[in-house]
């Protein structure tokens, strides 16, 4: 009896496997391409240039300002503005911790507002200010906020501090921190797993009720 041999895997080289999503982009704008200038689109189609014109049409301009420092910059859509900052702004003070926007690791203000950056695309702050935890201090002084957090020890592992930082300037800022219960309620998108959440709140009381500049 004869014995059959095993069907023998394909052999695919797994660079030559294209995400469907890829597909659809590279597809997508060539046929823009194609619209707004035909012989360039098809030259290029010719020579196997797709994946090059692809690339350039992912990528948008944006221009924002980081700290008091302008940027100009081309990033694809789907780039976060934490990811944006982290890694190519090198700004790592914001921590990126659940990246779905639950822990409030990744706190930032955005025109003077509090943002969760990871839930925010780098496309939709084009043209405003963002202020990042490294943009609080005065070269070697400070910012109040940040005092009182060491005054107060109001972090232990610290990794969700500048996030929590972040969040309790602003907190001040829109008039929500007038009593202990106020203070938690509106500190309460912001996780800390060490549990210092009573140290974080009279932080955030002795500012305000220092009646310090934030």
């Amino acid at each position: 009896m004869e014995t059959k041999k095993p069907c023998a895997e394909p052999d695919i080289d797994a660079q030559e496997v294209d995400h469907p999503r890829r597909t659809f982009i590279k597809q997508t704008t060539l046929m823009t391409a194609v619209a707004l200038a035909p012989g360039a689109a098809v030259k290029a189609a010719e020579a196997h240039l797709d994946d090059k014109i692809a690339a350039i049409f992912e990528k948008l301009p944006v221009n924002i300002e980081v700290n008091g420092t302008k940027h100009s910059l081309f990033i694809e859509p789907r780039v976060t503005l934490l990811d944006l900052l982290r890694e190519q702004l090198d700004l790592t003070g914001t921590k990126k911790g659940c990246d779905y926007g639950q822990c409030g690791a990744c706190t930032l203000h955005v025109d003077g507002h509090r943002v969760n950056s990871c839930l925010t695309l780098a496309v939709m702050v084009d043209g405003k200010k963002v202020t990042t935890i490294e943009g609080l201090a005065k070269g070697d002084d400070l910012h109040p906020m940040q005092e009182a957090f060491i005054k107060h020890d109001g972090f232990q592992c610290g990794y969700c501090t500048s996030g929590q930082i972040m969040s309790a300037v602003a907190c001040i800022r829109e008039g929500h921190a007038n009593s202990e219960a106020e203070v938690r309620e509106y500190m309460s998108g912001n996780i800390c797993r060490c549990g210092a959440y009573p140290n974080i709140v009279n932080a955030i009381l002795d500012v305000k009720q220092g009646g310090q500049q934030v």
